[in-house]
């Protein structure tokens, strides 16, 4: 009976790897004497790429069955192991994309690469949760991590000033989630959110029991709706993206998306399903919010951080535009396919916003910082492919055929059309043409003004390879979304299903 357990619990492996692989690379760099940290980020590289080794072996022996581990805390299933595997690909990405430009500023240091690994095992937790304790521990976990990496250049005060913003906002939103578990748990008697799933659909039918979960799953929204950084939770975003060093914004803009979006899930779909007609008002009310404001102010900013900060918002809500579109009167008929545009978009959004910071990184060096607008002007005569690279990153963000970002929106289109929100679909529409405006801007000066400086850094040849290949991914996927939409499907309805 104990091998069973054991060998069942090896579902579990890439977390306990993780956490063992991090504390050795922490304790190898003790040792490094090299400034650059080459062994250092090796060995975090090595470490990430066994991850993906093992979640690919998990998730090819589990044959796409859904399995609880720990007494119910964790959850081993298609759609945790889907999103592992791309924040595996983000975090890779940002190690690569960051390792020149932390070194130039001498930022490098052996804090740097085990705060992003501490970083990914708290996703790793929060996107594999089945409880309120081991979702709330790996969001912690995530969000420290992420707090410090804000405050890592301390001789800034404009870095150290973005942290403190992100740390008391961050508090407050983990007080007002932590609240909403409470009033929840309070109801139902149970942290296990699947149990709480079935508490709350026999409770949802008596009207005092159903005000007492709304007032808690207020909290939770609120609480998630700052993670995810949608308005009016969103005070914090321009704020960290500018102030933080660009390496670090780009760990920040990517991968927790993908845990908050399995938070999302886990809470909303896998815990309260059965008040899907409350959640999703809230949501659409933070979705429109968000796409008009973000797209809107993104506009006035003359700071490519900022303007990618905006962009973010206004993406998340299309995001939830997705999720909102699952459940309609009751139906849940269409879920699979509005949850899995949700999921490919989000997943989409990673990569296309993994690329845009690391064209930006690309464009720094030693003394120069590129993040304002007039620093791209004349790329296409100094670097034509670095240019084109960008004018794809630019295009997709925009959704513009045949970039992945057109198909994805038209996939979360397509769901709120089929959901019957059609004022919904229309003013996405609406917002997203009018974001179209700052990313053609980019387009523009790249191309048709003359440059503001001839010098251009000079990236490895790994970092060019790998920028190259993030861009031209998302062409790809835009021609061929199908193979990643149809495991988005299965992931989705995978995880949905009846424990």
């Amino acid at each position: 009976m104990s091998a069973m357990v054991i060998l069942s619990h090896l579902r579990a492996l890439p977390e306990i790897w993780l956490l063992v692989a991090t504390c050795g690379v922490m304790t190898l760099d003790l040792y490094s004497r090299d400034e650059r940290r080459r062994v250092t980020v090796y060995a975090a590289q090595i470490t990430v790429f066994v991850c993906f080794l093992l979640t690919l072996f998990v998730m090819v022996e589990s044959e796409g069955t859904r399995q609880l581990l720990f007494n119910g805390m964790f959850v081993s299933d298609v759609m945790g192991h889907l999103l592992k595997l791309v924040c595996y690909v983000a975090v890779s990405g940002a190690l690569l994309y960051s390792q020149q430009y932390m070194a130039d500023r001498g930022l490098l240091r052996g804090e740097f690469v085990t705060l992003l690994l501490f970083a990914l095992l708290g996703m790793m937790v929060m996107i594999s949760a089945a409880s309120f304790v081991t979702l709330f521990l790996g969001l912690e976990l995530m969000s420290l991590c992420l707090y410090a990496l804000v405050a890592l250049n301390r001789d800034s005060a404009l870095s150290t000033e973005a942290a403190m913003k992100y740390f008391v906002l961050g508090a407050l939103s983990s007080g007002l989630l932590l609240y909403g578990m409470s009033m929840i748990y309070g109801a139902t008697g149970t942290l296990n959110i699947y149990e709480v799933a079935q508490h709350a659909g026999r409770l949802a039918a008596t009207p005092t029991d159903r005000t007492f979960l709304i007032f808690g799953l207020v909290f939770l929204v609120a609480g998630l709706a700052f993670k995810v950084g949608v308005v009016p939770f969103h005070m914090w975003i321009p704020d960290v993206y500018q102030g933080a060093p660009t390496a670090v914004t780009l760990i920040v803009g990517t991968a927790p998306k993908l845990a908050a979006f399995a938070m999302a899930m886990r809470l909303l779909v896998n815990g309260m399903i059965d008040l899907a007609q409350d959640w999703q008002q809230m949501l659409a009310l933070l979705a429109l919010l968000s796409m008009a404001i973000g797209n809107i102010t993104a506009i006035a900013q003359s700071n490519l951080k900022r303007m990618l900060a905006y962009s973010t918002i206004a993406h998340m809500g299309f995001m939830l535009l997705g999720l909102l579109s699952g459940v309609v009167d009751g139906n849940r008929l269409s879920a699979p396919e509005a949850w899995s545009s949700a999921l490919f978009y989000v997943i989409v959004y990673v990569l296309m916003s993994l690329g845009a910071f690391g064209v930006l990184l690309y464009c720094s060096r030693a003394g120069f910082e590129c993040e304002n607008l007039e620093d791209l002007k004349g790329l296409n005569r100094t670097n034509p492919w670095f240019a084109f690279v960008m004018l794809l990153l630019m295009f997709s963000l925009a959704g513009i055929p045949p970039m992945a970002g057109f198909y994805a929106k038209l996939a979360v289109l397509s769901a709120a059309v089929n959901a019957g929100q059609i004022w919904l679909a229309v003013a996405a529409v609406i917002f997203s043409l009018i974001g179209a405006f700052y990313y053609l801007r980019v387009v523009k000066l790249m191309y048709f003004d003359d440059p503001k400086d001839a010098t251009r850094a000079v990236g490895g040849t790994g970092f060019g390879v790998a920028l190259s290949a993030n861009g031209l991914a998302l062409l790809v996927l835009g021609i061929l979304p199908q193979p990643l939409m149809a495991m988005c499907f299965v992931a989705i309805q995978a995880s949905i299903q009846a424990p």
